[in-house]
């Protein structure tokens, strides 16, 4: 069997996020959650998937990595202001 693209789902303080999904989307989402749980014998729902998910597919964005070092790079160079000062 392939090695899935997701390992074991780490316990994390969440935010919470409402979001509508297809449901062609959802049936593959409980499949592929279906699957890991055999493979990592740990039962997993298919929502603790959808975080892992996004962490993983941003990770791999090159455009996405490089236009965030960007910005963060400008922010860094800009001076603190009171406007820009954390509080």
């Amino acid at each position: 069997m392939p090695k899935l693209k997701l390992g074991p789902i780490a316990d994390d303080k969440p935010v919470k996020l409402t979001v509508e999904l297809p449901a062609a989307v959802h049936r593959d989402l409980a499949a592929y959650a279906e699957v890991l749980s055999r493979e990592t014998s740990q039962a997993i729902e298919p929502a603790k998937l959808v975080a892992p998910m996004l962490a993983r597919f941003m990770a791999g964005d090159r455009a996405f990595r490089k236009a965030r070092s960007r910005s963060e790079s400008q922010m860094a160079a800009r001076p603190l202001t009171r406007d820009t000062a954390p509080s």
